[in-house]
This record gives C-alpha cells, structure tokens and sequence, in this order.
C-alpha cells in the first residue's frame, strides 16, 4: 500500500501513460460527437423526452478512466491527467475555430462549403468552454471525492467510490455543461431539462453497468504496476501539476 508520503519508484509505471492517452482520446472524441448530433429514442421519462448529444455515448468512459487513475495512482497523478486532457480540450477548440475562419477551396465549397462546416462544427468552440468549466469542475470533483472515500472506507467497497464519485462528479459536470452551452447558443433551451435528466441517467448508469470492468482493470493495474495509493495527507488543490 502506498501513501502520498512512500511514493518512490513511481517513474517507472507501465501503463500510466496509456490510461492517460485513452482518457485525452475519449474527450476529445466526445467534443467532437457532441457537436454533431443530438440522438433522440424516442421515448420519454414522464414528460421529459429522452434526448441527449452524441458525446454522451463515450464521455462515460472519462470517468471511468478518471476513477481507475485516483484509485491505483492517487489524486495527485490524476490530477495531472485531468489538466492533459484540459490542454487538449484547448487545442481542439481552436484548431477548429480556426479552420473555420479560413477561406475554403472552390470545389469543397461547392460539394460541402462553409454552411455544413458551420452546422456541425460551428458549435463546438461554445462547446469546448462549456466542456472545460464543466470538465475542470466535474472531473476534480469526481476525483476527489473517490480519493476521500478511499481513505474512509480503507480502500473497502471499490463499488462505492466508483459510483458515488460519479453521482456528484456527473451531476456537476453534465449540469454545467448543458447550461453553458444553452446559454452559448449550441443546444436549443426547449430541450435543455431533457438533456440534462437524459444525460445524467444515462452516465452515471453507464458507470455502474460497467462496475466489473472497472474492478477489473483496478485490479489489473495494480497487480502490474505494485501500486494502490491512498491520499492520507495529499494537497487537493487542483491547481497543481506537480506530483
């Protein structure tokens, strides 16, 4: 077992840089998905219709990855994994902010043009701040929150780190983000209350359908990198990158 104070040989994890690639990848491919279409099943949970943006069907994963970095390496390494994914966030937004001002080539302007690009990408620089308030607030929040209840619980009952963290990190995160973006003009407010209700459900159910996956990787990963952090005397200031 290992604390924030006994973490000595730690630049030689195996895996910690994949995990944290495959969580950057699940974002941005999220923001992306999310721009581009709004999925409808039509049905509905009473008078609110189950609507929700395609990035809902991915960005679950995030937490996931998030909860197995707090769990096995600790807050602090997770922390610097929530700020990659921040950066890259940036790096998105603008890059496709950019190719958007830029003049498009005469025959992609006939086939496609400069509309089509507005209609599916145009929306995503409101999207990006809405997703980076909400991701910087969600995912500290949901780290947290599975770090304490570590120490609490004696690293017991994984199940409920896992999933409590995602009831208060989901709902942060997926209120935020729906609101900003309504109020940046990305989603329509008549289906605002729709989105938000069909989002949360479908995330925090998302992680708890795949609660044996997460034990498992949890427990993979620490066999193979001799590690199982607890946060007993960690600064939680998510302004930090250092470990």
């Amino acid at each position: 077992m290992t604390t924030d104070k006994h973490s000595t040989q730690h630049n030689n994890y195996r895996y910690y840089d994949l995990v944290m690639a495959l969580f950057v990848t699940v974002l941005l491919i999220s923001n992306l998905l999310s721009s581009a279409k709004i999925i409808d099943l039509k049905t509905a949970l009473g008078p609110i219709a189950l609507a929700f943006d395609a990035g809902t069907l991915v960005f679950p994963i995030s937490y996931i990855f998030g909860d197995v970095l707090t769990e096995v390496y600790g807050y602090k390494r997770s922390r610097r994994v929530i700020w990659a994914g921040f950066a890259a966030n940036v790096l998105l937004g603008f890059f496709v902010w950019l190719s958007g001002v830029l003049p498009g080539e005469a025959e992609w302007m006939d086939y496609a043009g400069q509309d089509a690009y507005n209609a599916i990408l145009g929306g995503i620089s409101g999207l990006i701040i809405a997703s980076l308030v909400a991701y910087f607030l969600g995912e500290f929040t949901n780290s947290y929150v599975m770090a304490k209840m570590k120490v609490w619980t004696e690293g017991r009952w994984l199940w409920t780190r896992t999933i409590g963290s995602t009831l208060v990190g989901q709902a942060v995160d997926t209120t935020i983000f729906m609101l900003i973006a309504t109020l940046l003009g990305v989603f329509p407010p008549e289906i605002l209350l729709s989105l938000i209700v069909t989002n949360y459900i479908l995330k925090v159910g998302f992680e708890a359908a795949l609660t044996p996956f997460t034990y498992r990787i949890v427990n993979l990963l620490k066999a193979a990198e001799h590690e199982d952090y607890y946060d007993r005397n960690t600064d939680f200031n998510p302004f930090k990158i250092t470990v």
